[in-house]
């Protein structure tokens, strides 16, 4: 499987190009276009109570989609549903922690399974719920907004805010908390941050989609009488 990503950092389109009868796992919805002569199988992916647990605790969709290329070959493009990015991460024999909404497409080798990453709070709308994806092979992520990569030596500490963490590598060391104290928290517009320590490689986004809607919302028009 070959991968090419285009346009980006702002409508990036990922173009996969397939060998002879080689097959891709794409979520649901973010297939634009494939080749003549490549099929796609709709299933629960792992089962229905993987693919239950996926799509209820880690925000995915139940079903997934298989595409399979004909013996000649084949190409499948892919893309967000928001404007940003696509990220390509190679795994060899090792797991990354995806927050939700960002995982796109995946050799047949990635394993994905659900878990928790932390918890929702009184202050903050998001929780570091997490899609783990593990195995050796190509894995597909998107994001909001440009993805940036920071790789965290043994012992050192970054802190991120939760609606901009799109994936960090399994065995981080992560604690969430309050931006601030409670004034900040109510006042200055943070909600909640995530502490992650190294050894690892942690990816965020440079925009968060709650910012966004907490800009958009109020400037919808409203009806007369609501």
């Amino acid at each position: 499987m070959d991968v090419q990503i285009l346009y980006r950092p702002s409508y990036s389109l990922g173009i996969i190009r397939l060998g002879p009868n080689e097959e891709i796992r794409v979520e649901s919805g973010a297939m634009v276009s494939m080749s003549q002569g490549v099929t796609v199988e709709t299933k629960a992916a792992g089962g229905i109570l993987k693919s239950l647990a996926r799509s209820v605790l880690a925000g995915e969709s139940f079903f997934q989609n298989t595409f399979r290329a004909p013996a000649t070959g084949g190409e499948v493009t892919v893309a967000p549903a928001l404007p940003g990015d696509l990220f390509l991460v190679e795994l060899h024999n090792e797991s990354l922690m995806v927050q939700s909404g960002a995982y796109v497409a995946s050799e047949m080798s990635i394993q994905l399974d659900t878990k928790w990453g932390g918890a929702k709070t009184f202050f903050a709308s998001e929780g570091l719920i997490m899609l783990r994806a593990s195995g050796t092979g190509k894995l597909l992520l998107s994001s909001f907004g440009a993805i940036h990569e920071i790789p965290l030596g043994a012992g050192e500490t970054y802190t991120v805010d939760t609606g901009h963490l799109v994936a960090f590598t399994e065995g981080i060391g992560f604690r969430v908390r309050r931006a601030g104290g409670l004034k900040s928290t109510i006042f200055g517009g943070e909600g909640l941050v995530v502490d992650l320590t190294g050894p690892g490689r942690v990816l965020m986004q440079t925009r968060s989609t709650d910012a966004f809607l907490s800009w958009l919302v109020p400037k919808l028009p409203k009806r007369g009488g609501d």
